[in-house]
């Protein structure tokens, strides 16, 4: 785990992928990404909207993307190589340019994640069964943890079949490790009624077991009160939270019947007016609620007089990255998205004390997590960092000059040019960045290679695999 080469509260503008390539290995809490879907739509915020100006079109063709990107993923990620070769049989050229892009990207995206860190991919039907493959192979399936269904708008008619009115949010985690904050939802008035129908001066409450299974002959299976669990093959169980609340953790040590007096004494016990079995009081404002499941229909879209409407295309509601955020970081750890658009993400992770980082191809978002947070904070609030180039990695230490890498390459070369595959002399071998410190590449011993004079003029300031698709067509 690394320290971030960038401060929290960058945004950079531009491609995210040189972005990303320059980003330390393991310094990223959290990630949540809105990309575009492959919708084949045009989306534009309208005019006098606070995003006017946003606008993509989310259809894609091999001439979107860089063709050697394909390449490189045979290399790096043969199974996202073999995920993509499936969709371009089964869903034609343009989802495999679209699944091209989002795979190199989703590569680098795992390297910068801590191993306790998580993804949230937000995609819809279009495309997220091919996602959740893409992120099988790169983040491995065993780190997979939900398809999340979130309800995105109310009911309405689709033409030839069912109302389309959910998203697909894909949740994946870096490692076993994973930083988790369980979230709840409010009880249904309906389960309210069933369960908490007594109330006393403390409030609503349920009748739970002071028992649990099995027969014990210790001093959990002695008689109370005239109750002995023991007939009912059971024993007492106290429950300990509420004991330690009352009179310290020292009354954990106390006698079973010492601690049911304890909460006698407190009205916590319950005595139905029919029976000698008691029972013990769990009050509502006690409990959190249902842990949140992955159907999550309680957050509403934005409205059309929403305060936090700006006009972007795709906006999503504070409230949902709220629940995300909360649920798989803690304050002080670093929030990332790689297509902050209006910066919702941002905006969100702000408000919840995280340090926060986002990329857009559009300058608008620099003005919108701008605008936003100042709204929050005030006037004191001195802006985003504003950057255009990518940072350049310090989690490798002092390198030394990538030049003095010359000759442990002839060696483990054998002599050989990485490019025309030709046996050449020493002194006509140079030293070469397969990714070019231009894009995000750095004097990494395992980013050089040695090319011939030749070659190395060639290729320029091409990536490897840039190069070699060039030199096949």
């Amino acid at each position: 785990m690394t320290e971030a080469n960038f401060a929290s509260g960058t945004v950079w503008t531009g491609d995210n992928l040189p972005v990303m390539r320059g980003i330390n290995s393991g310094c990223v809490d959290l990630i949540y990404l809105d990309p575009p879907f492959n919708s084949n739509e045009d989306y534009a915020a309208p005019i006098g909207s606070q995003a006017a100006g946003a606008a993509f079109k989310d259809t894609w063709a091999l001439s979107d993307i860089d063709v050697y990107e394909h390449g490189e993923l045979a290399e790096r990620s043969p199974a996202a190589y073999a995920v993509i070769d499936a969709a371009r049989q089964t869903h034609g050229k343009n989802m495999m340019s679209y699944l091209i892009m989002m795979a190199v990207r989703l590569i680098e995206m795992r390297r910068i994640l801590k191993a306790t860190g998580s993804i949230y991919l937000h995609c819809d039907d279009t495309a997220s069964h091919y996602l959740k493959l893409l992120l099988d192979a790169i983040f491995e399936r065993d780190n997979f943890r939900n398809e999340i269904i979130w309800k995105r708008t109310s009911s309405h008619n689709d033409p030839n079949r069912y109302g389309r009115i959910n998203d697909t949010i894909l949740y994946y985690a870096k490692s076993s490790e994973i930083t988790w904050n369980t979230q709840y939802t409010p009880y249904s008035e309906e389960y309210l009624n069933q369960f908490y129908r007594h109330q006393d001066e403390r409030g609503r409450y349920r009748i739970s077991d002071l028992t649990g299974p099995r027969i014990s002959s210790g001093d959990s299976g002695s008689t109370w009160r005239g109750f002995n669990p023991s007939s009912r093959g059971r024993s007492w169980s106290v429950p300990k939270k509420i004991v330690e609340e009352l009179a310290g953790k020292e009354a954990l040590k106390w006698s079973v019947s010492d601690r049911l007096d304890l909460l006698d004494s407190h009205g916590y016990i319950h005595w139905p007016p029919t029976a000698n079995v008691p029972g013990f009081k769990r009050y509502l404002h006690t409990m959190p609620g249902v842990p949140l499941q992955s159907n999550w229909s309680d957050i509403k879209p934005i409205g059309a007089r929403a305060k936090e409407r700006v006009g972007y295309p795709t906006q999503k509601p504070i409230a949902l990255l709220d629940r995300i955020i909360e649920a798989s970081s803690n304050e002080g750890d670093l929030v990332f998205d790689p297509f902050c658009g209006c910066a919702t993400t941002l905006v969100a992770a702000d408000r919840l004390n995280r340090q926060w980082a986002g990329i857009d191809l559009s300058p608008l978002a620099v003005k919108l997590v701008d605008r936003r947070i100042r709204d929050d904070r005030g006037a004191l609030w001195g802006g985003a960092i504003v950057l255009d180039k990518p940072p350049l990695r310090s989690d490798f230490g002092a390198l030394p000059n990538y030049r003095t890498h010359r000759h442990r390459l002839y060696g483990e070369q054998e002599g050989v040019c990485a490019g025309c595959d030709t046996h050449f002399p020493f002194k006509v071998m140079e030293v070469d960045h397969i990714l070019p410190r231009s894009k995000g590449g750095s004097d990494h011993y395992e980013n050089l290679q040695l090319l011939c004079t030749h070659c190395n003029k060639s290729k320029g300031s091409k990536t490897m695999a840039e190069w070699r698709a060039a030199q096949a067509g």
